[in-house]
């Protein structure tokens, strides 16, 4: 079986370069690669096309190469609670392309799967549809929208082992099992990575070999990205 562990981060991000588009798994602050976002940082790799959900806060996340203007372009579903985000979107710093959550999803899936392009009624009627193929279903018009073709899918689990095989906890799987898989290299970082054959086969929910590296992170901070707390009685 194919050993895909690599030895830190940076190795792990080895063939990164500038202009480079990235897919960047986790939802706000929920599930983010936060030790591949920082190597990045230091690196201080630019020009970057980023595909994620959305781009953290001001001070984490991808808030942090917002920050250092490493971002060319975001690609993303909402501009979220990071007000550096919203400034560069509004000042034209920042290219910006919103696109519904579900679309958003699927083009990554579709990337995964390998299916170039397909069709759906989301954003048929308005500036989302500006430009792009529409077609006539079961009396309903729909928009095609085409899969991403990224460089490198980065994706944070709970879980993984030495042959790439990941387990997802909660609400962090949300982006990352979509983005694996979907780009020319995959790159997990893992909270506790364990020897191939470890994993209990029935809870891996992404296989092998739609990841080329693996490495297991730390001093994870997994911040909260808004806090509600009730009234005290």
């Amino acid at each position: 079986m194919i050993n895909k562990k690599v030895k830190s981060v940076q190795e792990a991000l080895q063939g990164i370069e500038d202009g480079m588009t990235l897919m960047l798994g986790g939802f706000g602050l929920c599930g983010i690669p936060e030790n591949s976002i920082a190597e990045l940082v230091q690196k201080e790799t630019k020009n970057l096309t980023c595909i994620s959900n959305n781009a953290g806060v001001d001070d984490f996340g991808l808030g942090l190469l917002l920050q250092k203007k490493q971002i060319k372009k975001m690609i993303s579903s909402y501009v979220g609670e990071n007000a550096e985000f919203e400034r560069q979107m509004l000042s034209g710093e920042l290219e910006v392309e919103l696109i519904p959550q579900g679309t958003l999803a699927e083009r990554c899936r579709a990337a995964q799967a390998g299916i170039p392009a397909f069709y759906t009624p989301a954003g048929y009627g308005t500036e989302v549809a500006i430009g792009k193929e529409t077609r006539e279903f079961n009396g309903k018009m729909h928009v095609m929208e085409l899969a991403f073709s990224a460089d490198f899918a980065i994706v944070k689990a709970w879980k993984g082992d030495t042959a790439g095989n990941l387990i997802f906890k909660g609400t962090a799987r949300n982006f990352n099992p979509a983005m694996a898989g979907a780009a020319k290299i995959t790159i997990a970082e893992v909270e506790e990575l364990v020897e191939a054959g470890t994993l209990d086969p029935n809870q891996i929910h992404i296989p092998g070999i739609m990841v080329q590296r693996i490495f297991q992170g730390e001093k994870y901070e997994k911040r909260i990205e808004k806090r509600t707390v009730r009234k005290r009685e």
